[in-house]
Formats: structure tokens, sequence, C-alpha cells
């Protein structure tokens, strides 16, 4: 292509990143360009929330009007502030390639309690103005305070660092691209399935005429075919809902080896318990249909469910059937005992690292008075296990993400970062040591059982739509007598339960993340 062309911008040092970096793509392949900075509605309004601002325009619509009138050649957008409808003679010619979806929660250092969730104190004063962050923190801390936000992101984190607030939410993408040091701040990154984004979070779209065939042409190496697909789904579901404006939606959809996973949050508001659907699919096509059926008004769902763990009423797991009018019988199926009063302080003498695969291995070592150095290191399988074990004042520095992976992958990567150091596993007595043989023969490995758990004399049957299993030693105290009803449904909190059912030749629901979270989410997916 010989002509030089024109990019239309806004001027905030985030979208001036993004138009330079569709700049530097092109003269990679041999077309030149130059910016035109245009100020857009968005950028004027400094009053509205964000909620009210993203998906409708109103960063964009300025630039559409420069390109209809042929006044620039393309436009850059992040693809989550656009309508998911093109106006009449524009189209989006290539997307790029995502920059990591997650949020970050930016504390100030004198605000963390590692205790908590979130390592943010109790009652602490988040910014952020959009209703879909709002939403999605408040069902996790509900003790939080959320107050308005505003600003591009250096502006933003300035307002944090002169103590406006005691944290606030941002967009990892945006700071990965401007290379913010954080240092100052204490940093919790939270995971696409954790805090669901905005549809297209992470990606770029370079907004072209329609008829302008010979550009269209030339920006096909820069368009990601994959990312494309993905964020049909996010932006489809948005569409359907017509979201964007004041709902507080997030969807995020990923291909894997076979198919697609995706996430959807959706509330009423920003102070509504949002309900959570993680749904996986061979293909991309009718996806979005899906997820949107499954929110229907008039869908049935179960009337009650049965979980073998004691739970409170201020849990997440309660909240969110309560949220769908679904009533909860929970109660454990097993006693656990103690198998150690005393221990010996010998044993933690050269220790590295300490590895549990439990809550409970958490509160029974604890529950030890361990005299630990401070440079032992903690891993924990799951945040359930991460949850705990910062209940106790203690941050992991290991986080094996058995979400949608096998217990052996957390295995080996934990493998690596241990090699040929000393690692401790408190442990429930007879328990698989599947991690243990994943570790080189460099890796010293200390097996303590520090509890045992021992199935109750009598079990009562329960006669609720669903059954919800959390451990394999649950499933043999339920299944010792079949109590099971015709037309149960029955959820398993993760794969090793899950084998446990599979030798009884029962059907379950595995959910994507064996916490309360994704336990919910599958009780809603069920299909009734």
């Amino acid at each position: 292509m010989e002509r030089q062309l024109v990019i239309g911008t806004r001027g905030s040092e985030l979208a001036l990143w993004q138009a330079n970096f569709v700049k530097d793509r092109l003269e990679e392949i041999g077309i030149n360009a130059e910016l035109k900075i245009i100020k857009t509605q968005g950028d004027n309004i400094q009053h509205l929330r964000l909620d009210k601002l993203e998906g409708k325009g109103f960063f964009t619509k300025e630039l559409e009007e420069e390109l209809l009138l042929g006044h620039i050649d393309l436009a850059v957008h992040s693809h989550k502030d656009l309508p998911t409808t093109n106006p009449t003679g524009l189209t989006i010619a290539a997307v790029s390639k995502r920059e990591d979806p997650s949020e970050l929660l930016l504390i100030l250092k004198d605000c963390v309690d590692a205790t908590r969730r979130l390592s943010l104190k109790f009652a602490a004063t988040v910014g952020t103005s959009s209703n879909r962050r709002k939403a999605q923190l408040l069902s996790l801390r509900p003790d939080l305070e959320i107050d308005d936000l505003r600003g591009n992101v250096p502006t933003r984190i300035q307002k944090l660092r002169d103590e406006q607030y005691d944290a606030i939410m941002l967009a990892k993408a945006g700071v990965e691209r401007l290379k913010i040091n954080l240092s100052e701040f204490h940093v919790e990154e939270l995971l696409p399935y954790e805090i669901i984004p905005a549809p297209a979070q992470g990606v770029l779209a370079i907004q072209v005429r329609e008829s302008d065939t010979e550009l269209i042409e030339a920006l096909q190496p820069l368009h990601d075919v994959q990312v494309a697909e993905e964020i049909a789904v996010e932006r489809t579901v948005l569409n359907m809902f017509d979201g964007g404006c004041h709902m507080p939606l997030g969807c995020y959809c990923r291909r894997t080896a076979d198919g697609f996973m995706a996430w959807t949050s959706k509330a009423e508001s920003g102070e509504d318990f949002p309900t959570r659907l993680y749904l996986h699919a061979a293909s991309s096509e009718g996806m979005a249909e899906s997820i949107v059926s499954k929110f229907a008004e008039d869908r049935k769902l179960p009337e009650s469910v049965f979980i073998t763990r004691e739970l409170t009423e201020s849990s997440y797991f309660t909240r969110a059937m309560s949220r769908l009018g679904i009533k909860v019988e929970a109660r454990s199926l097993i006693r656990i005992f103690p198998i150690i009063n005393v221990l010996d302080p010998y044993i933690l003498k050269y220790v590295n690292w300490i590895f549990f695969g439990s809550k409970n291995g958490i509160e029974h070592f604890f529950k030890l008075n361990p005299r630990l150095s401070k440079h032992v290191k903690f891993a924990v399988v799951g945040r359930g296990s991460e949850e705990a074990l910062r209940n106790l004042g203690h941050v992991p520095d290991f986080t094996g993400e058995s979400e949608g992976i096998s217990i052996e992958k957390v295995g080996k990567e934990f493998a690596k970062l241990v090699d040929g150091q000393t690692v401790l596993f408190p442990k429930a007595k007879g328990s698989l040591d599947t991690v243990q043989s994943c570790l080189t023969k460099n890796t010293k490995v200390i097996d303590l059982p520090v509890y045992e758990t021992v199935l109750m004399d009598e079990v009562s049957p329960s006669y609720a739509d669903v059954l919800i299993f959390t451990s394999p030693t649950n499933v043999d105290a339920y299944f010792a007598d079949n109590l099971m009803e015709p037309n149960q449904k029955i959820v398993s909190i993760g794969k090793s339960t899950g084998k446990k059912l599979d030798e009884m030749g029962l059907k379950y629901t595995l959910p994507y993340s064996p916490d309360e979270l994704g336990l919910a989410e599958a009780v809603f997916g069920l299909n009734y």
C-alpha cells in the first residue's frame, strides 16, 4: 500500500500507546501511518460513572464520525468501549492479540490485611466506577465500601497515591501496556474466572470504512482469528442482553484444546448479588445463545441443594443460592480427628517449603503451634486453601491452579520451583501422594499425617434436588448405603472426588474451580 494512513485515536496515554502499537505493526508490514488525536465525549464528561459510558459510544463516536467523513483512515479503540453494532459504513477490519484480561486490585500497603480475602482490610474503600466490578467485589467482600473513580490510568493511580481510596481496581492490560511501576502498592491479581472481565477486555479493535477493501486486506496480518472468535461470543452475549450501559455484565471466553470455555456474571445493579455461569462447549457456534438462555427469567432451577460441608449464612455459596431462591442443606458426613498433638521442632529445622493440599491440613497443622522460620514458604492447591491460609495470617508463595487441570500438572509446576529443596506435606492419613510423586529426586519430601477422617456411623439421606460432594470420604459415607433418590443430580467439587464417583458409575457435574464460587456456577448451569 503506497498511501500514507492517518490513525485516529483519543489523546490519553493509554490510547496513544494503543495507536502507536498499531502504527508500529503497520510499519513492520511496510505501511506508513501518522496519528491524529480526537477528543471524545467520554473524555469531556468526567461526572458520569464509567458503567454509563462503556459500550455505548461515549469513547468512540467522534472517532467514527471522523472515519466516515474520510478525515482519518482507521481508528484504534479499546474493543470493550465499542457498541456491539458498527455504524452503517464502518467495520472492524482487525483485532489484536489479547493482553491479559485479569483485574488488578492496587492496595495501599497500610490497608493490607492478609487474613482477609483479597488482602484488603475490613470495610476498606475501593475506587471503581464500574458496576460490573462493584457487584462482583461485593459478592466476595460485602463489607467493602465502593466509591466512584474516574480519569485515565495514571490519574486513578495518583488518586490512590493521594490516599483518596484504600484501594482501586484497574484492568491489568492497561497497566501492562504503560509499564507502570506498582512497587509502592500491594497488588492482588484477580484472574478472569474470579472477577469476570468486560466483554473484549484487553483487545484492540481497528475500525475502517467498509468500502476501503484495499485497507481491509492490508490489515489482515494484524488480525488475530482466534481472539476474534472468542470475543465474538462475549460481545454477542453483551448484545443479546442489550448491556454496556447500566448492566453489570462480565463475560470471558477462551479457546481450549477441546472447545471453548466461557464465564458470565450478570447483576441488575452494582449493589445486586451477581449470578454467575460457567459453560463449556465443543464449538463457539451458538454458545452465546446458550449462555443467555440460562439467564432466562422463566428458566427452571432446582428448589434445593444438599452439600457435604458446614456453611455459614454469610458464605458465598449460601448467598448465591439465596439469590436464586434455592434452599441449602449443609452437613458433613465425616468426622475429622487430629493424629498428633505435639510437633517435633526438629522436623521444621531444615524445611524450605510447606505444601498444603486441603483446608483441613492447614487447620490441623497450625493447631500444633509450629515454630516456623521466617524464610519458610507456603504452597497450596486452590483458592479455598489459599483463603484458609490467609485467615491464619500467611500468604502462599505458590497457589496451584487446579481449576480445569489435573493435580499432576500442579505437581509438575511445583516441582520446577522446589527442585533440590526440602518440602513438608501436612496431610490426611492415607491420602494420595500425587504432588510428592511429581517432585525430582533432588527434592527431599517429609510427609506429616496430621489428621484422619472417619465416616459417621449413621448418615441420613437428603431429598434435595442436587447433591454436592466436597470430598471422596463424603462420597464413601453417603454411598455406604446407597441413599441417592431417582432424578437427583450430583455435583463434585473436584477431580479426586469425581474419581470416587466414577468408581461407583455415577454421573456428575464438575465445576471449573473447586471452591464455593465454582460450585455456585455449576448449580446454576444444571439443566432442568
